[in-house]
Formats: C-alpha cells, sequence, structure tokens
C-alpha cells in the first residue's frame, strides 16, 4: 500500500505542475503507450436558489489541470459530515475509503478511488457526506487556481 500510496503522491505532483511549464513544453509530442479514457467524475453545483446538486460526467485523461499545490488528508472531524459547501474550488481524489455524498434535494452519489470529486458548491447550502462500510477516508484535496477550466465533462451533454 506505502508503494502504491507513493506512486499515486508523485503522479499528483506531476499533475499539479505549474501550468506554464506545461505550456512550454507541449510542442513535444509522444504517443501514449496506451490509449487513455476518461475518468469518471461527479461536480457539486450551488444553484441560483441556494440549493446544491450534482451532476455525472468525467475529467478527460492526460489533460494539463492549472492548480499551484495539494495535500492529503486520513483525519475527517464531526463538522464535515454535517451540511456545508467547499471551501474553494477543488478537485478531492480518493485514495481510500467509499463515501456517499449528499446534496440538498436528497440525491446521492458514491465517491470511490478512481472517481473524482470536483467540489464547486461555494455557496447556499452545500452537501454532506458520509462514509460506507468503513471509517477511513484517505484523499488528496487539488484546488484549482482561480479562473481556469475544471475540464469537467458533463455526461448529460
Amino acid at each position: 500500500m506505502k508503494n502504491f500510496l507513493k506512486g499515486f503522491i508523485l503522479i499528483a505532483v506531476l499533475m499539479s505542475a505549474n501550468s506554464n511549464n506545461a505550456q512550454n513544453h507541449k510542442n513535444v509530442s509522444a504517443k501514449p503507450l496506451e490509449e487513455a479514457s476518461d475518468i469518471p467524475a461527479y461536480r457539486l453545483i450551488s444553484n441560483p436558489d441556494g440549493t446544491s446538486s450534482f451532476e455525472k460526467g468525467s475529467i478527460p485523461s492526460l489533460k494539463h489541470m492549472n492548480t499551484a499545490s495539494f495535500w492529503y488528508s486520513n483525519k475527517t472531524e464531526a463538522w464535515e459530515k454535517n451540511k456545508h459547501t467547499a471551501p474553494r474550488k477543488q478537485y478531492v481524489v480518493t485514495v481510500k475509503g467509499k463515501i456517499k455524498f449528499k446534496v440538498s434535494d436528497g440525491s446521492t452519489f458514491i465517491i470511490e478511488p478512481g472517481v473524482i470529486l470536483l467540489a464547486e458548491d461555494l455557496k447556499g447550502q452545500g452537501h454532506s457526506w458520509d462514509m460506507v462500510d468503513s471509517d477511513v477516508w484517505e484523499r488528496l484535496y487539488i484546488p484549482i487556481t482561480e479562473n481556469s477550466d475544471d475540464l469537467f465533462v458533463s455526461e448529460s451533454k
């Protein structure tokens, strides 16, 4: 597990490289070893009426993301499970655990390793969550730089 986590963190560090550096290397062409596929994702959103909702979609593989930092967390506090908004626009990458998120109308969705959460419900009622089948949630928080595209592609479009 430690080697997997080290490898995962290394990938996250590479993904969070400065976008200017990524742009400097965009003229280099290399074919990936295997065909890239989209990464399943859910996006939490704030609605104009103050409620929160979500949409299912994906994030394209091998796209440079505009991020500046990230951090790892394996702790949870009681307030986090209560209804709250996202503190910033960010990706939440689950490394270990299974989490059930709930929005204003009672709808739910599950996040687990391999599914990215895009937290964008910055205003209004927010969301809540509970752990499923475990009391452990290990995750990376990767804030998206201001005014940057989140790369989310809605399944409904």
